[in-house]
């Protein structure tokens, strides 16, 4: 029954966006209230369609309720517009309404003294959240790609919330307006990628329904070639949309912006839909093992590059910014590596392999989810320390614990949970991705390729750790700096609340592992039918409990996190050992280079003037010279034509018979030489 009522999820925000756009300024806290109510309801709604479908016999086959009428016709072929409910769709609704409701009741206490402007930031961040319940809900590719770009117009218009007006004066402004463009620019070169892999498969298979292109039937008509074409321009959009390498650097800049909308976007909403792209897809990518390949090192590189430009930034949010960047590379890992061993255990009948492809799509989906408590609960603690601090240095911070128990408790629960210490939410799923990743290194042919990255990822979670810590340190711990002796204290009730509801879950919602949430996200692979989400067997406590902790590589992870929080500690709380050993008091090249993004912002700059101006320099004079000179020329000819015979209108009867004479000559040759021509005496 509630399922029918899916179209509601994205529907409430929307009229909530239109509410307060309109008419917010009339309403208290300008349309802040609004929004809650509308985020709430949305969640309402998400948890009875869920409850509804996973108790349905939809659920045991065929695995999802589709709905959809015609929209319109494109050669031949109908586009449909509706909503698609499985177990994927469902966790993305709940989580995304679920986090966003407590972001915006926090925004009451952190945008508090904004005044009118307050109308802007409600109708944006409520309009923010339709594109993420309405991509969620898509029961095609081009319903899904509009609420797709409804988020890249969103990310730009909160990046850039204060370009023209920031209390940190015009150079800051001046940054907002910068990272907004940055971001607007750089995600649609993503953009371009998907529109190209989705004019693929429609050319291909004539429709672009959910129910059709994942149908493995359907799948194996098509051409190999074109399919791995398709999926690698697919993967282009979310590497765009979810800042993986090489177009990552806009994230880190994106901090510009409020870190209420820092945590949107980290936590609930834009780049968590470059995951959900390639999990949705994931049996359209399960068609050839090398895009999974490249699926998996793009994921693994990114999560150990944008580590390593969190060990010595100093800026709060940054740091958050790069382990975004890190996390969502693992969960492109796992997806990756789940979907290799799944492709290369169908092709071998190997029933063994698609079971352990299977458990790394579930280890990646659920630190999607993992991943979205714990980094809503750091960056909504981070604003509560900016907004006591005002500042985001965090040289400047500093014995904090004090003054802020509540933001430093829960923080430190986020910490211990992204670190992957034994037990907190992101150990389960951390754990798995790097099991997952393992064993598709023992395969062949490319298996050496998945070792590599394994390595990655281990030097990643030891990295994670040592940065987390470090900043948790440095802002609670030690000597009080500049700022933090005048901080005024622990932030609002509107805001701590939030944090605590946010820290249990960045607790204990790993757990939900061993209760058979496994079998709810489970891929399960059809040789004919359609790829389905949500209706294989739970595992249970049991298997994951054996998994994880008979195997010597966990603890050899949990070894590295410890000696990762024992090293900060040392360094940034005891202080008896220097980080100078290692910087050499940030002289080193290495340092240099990680304090500098290694150079992305100056690559892309360079890339910008040398190949960007280059190409519209080309442009430019095409259009100037070619188009408009043809254009220009071809006037002008006729204007001076114009004028030249007009200058034989002099009067004179001479002149015209003349003319008159030389015609009738001009013809009589013409028809003398035509007539010669064809054929004449």
């Amino acid at each position: 029954m509630f399922v029918e009522y899916t179209w509601l999820v994205p529907l409430i925000p929307a009229l909530c966006f239109a509410i307060v756009g309109f008419f917010g300024r009339r309403t208290p806290a300008c349309g802040g209230y609004i929004a809650i109510v509308g985020a709430a309801a949305s969640f309402v709604i998400a948890c009875l369609v869920s409850y509804d479908f996973w108790t349905s016999d939809a659920y045991a086959g065929p695995g999802y309720v589709e709905e959809h009428i015609k929209w319109f016709s494109l050669g031949g072929h109908d586009v449909n517009i509706g909503y698609y409910v499985d177990s994927l769709s469902c966790l993305m609704m709940l989580f995304a309404s679920f986090i966003s409701t407590l972001i915006f009741i926090y925004s009451l206490g952190y945008m508090g003294d904004q005044g009118d402007k307050r109308r802007r930031y409600f109708a944006e961040v409520a309009l923010f959240l339709t594109g993420m319940l309405g991509l969620a809900a898509s029961s095609n590719m081009v319903e899904m790609f509009i609420f797709w770009e409804i988020m890249g117009l969103c990310s730009y218009l909160l990046i850039g919330f204060w370009g023209f007006d920031h209390p940190g004066g015009e150079d800051m402004a001046d940054n907002a307006a910068s990272a907004a463009k940055k971001a607007f620019l750089v995600t649609r070169a993503g953009d371009v990628c998907l529109m190209g892999g989705m004019f693929i498969l429609y050319q291909a298979m004539g429709s672009l329904d959910y129910s059709v292109i994942f149908n493995q039937a359907n799948l194996s008509a098509v051409d190999g070639d074109t399919l791995a074409l398709a999926s690698l321009l697919i993967f282009g959009g979310a590497i765009g949309k979810s800042a993986q390498f090489p177009l990552m650097d806009w994230l880190p800049d994106a901090m510009a912006g409020p870190t209420t909308v820092s945590a949107l976007i980290h936590a609930a909403t834009m780049v968590k839909a470059g995951v959900y792209l390639v999990a949705r897809c994931l049996p359209l990518f399960c068609q050839n093992e090398e895009v999974l390949l490249f699926v998996a090192v793009i994921g693994g590189f990114t999560a150990f590059f944008a580590a390593t430009m969190a060990m010595n930034n100093m800026n709060i949010k940054k740091v958050l910014a790069y382990s975004t960047l890190s996390q969502l590379g693992y969960m492109f890992l796992s997806l990756g590596a789940g979907g290799y061993l799944i492709c290369l255990g169908i092709k071998d009948g190997n029933a063994e392999l698609v079971a352990a492809g299977a458990v790394g799509y579930i280890a990646g989906c659920l630190h999607m989810a993992n991943h979205a408590f714990f980094k809503a609960l750091l960056f909504l603690c981070s604003g509560s320390v900016i907004h006591s601090c005002g500042t985001e240095d965090m040289r400047l911070m500093g014995g904090l614990g004090k003054k802020m128990p509540i933001t430093s408790i829960t923080m430190l629960i986020g910490c211990l949970s992204i670190a992957g210490f034994p037990f907190f939410s992101g150990f389960w799923s951390k754990d798995l991705v790097i099991e997952t990743v393992f064993e598709a290194g023992e395969t062949d042919p490319l298996g050496w390729v998945f070792m590599i990255v394994w390595f990655l990822a281990i030097v990643t979670a030891f990295m994670t750790a040592f940065y987390m810590f470090r900043l948790w340190f440095m802002t609670f711990r030690g000597e009080a700096g500049p700022n933090a002796e005048h901080a005024h204290g622990e932030s609002p009730k509107s805001m701590t609340m939030p944090l605590m509801i946010l820290s249990v879950f960045a607790f204990g919602f790993g757990f939900v592992l061993l209760t058979g949430f496994d079998g709810l996200l489970e891929l399960v692979p059809s040789a004919t039918g359609l790829w389905t989400v949500g209706n294989g067997a739970a595992e249970g406590v049991g298997h994951y409990m054996g998994e994880l902790f008979t195997n010597p590589y966990t603890y050899l992870t949990i070894a590295l996190v410890l000696l990762a929080i024992g090293l900060a500690y040392l360094m940034y709380c005891k202080r008896s050992v220097s980080p100078g050993i290692v910087s050499k008091d940030g002289k080193s090249w290495l340092y240099r280079a990680v304090a500098n993004r290694w150079y992305m912002p100056e690559i892309y700059d360079q890339v910008s003037w040398k190949l960007g101006y280059g190409v519209a320099r080309g442009v430019d004079f095409f259009d100037r010279d070619i188009i408009d000179g043809t254009v220009n020329g071809l006037s002008n000819a006729v204007v001076g034509g114009g004028e030249s015979v007009s200058k034989m209108q002099d009067g004179n009867v001479h002149t015209y018979s003349t003319v008159v004479v030389a015609g009738i000559i001009l013809l009589f040759a013409a028809s003398l030489v035509l007539f010669f021509v064809f054929g004449g005496i």
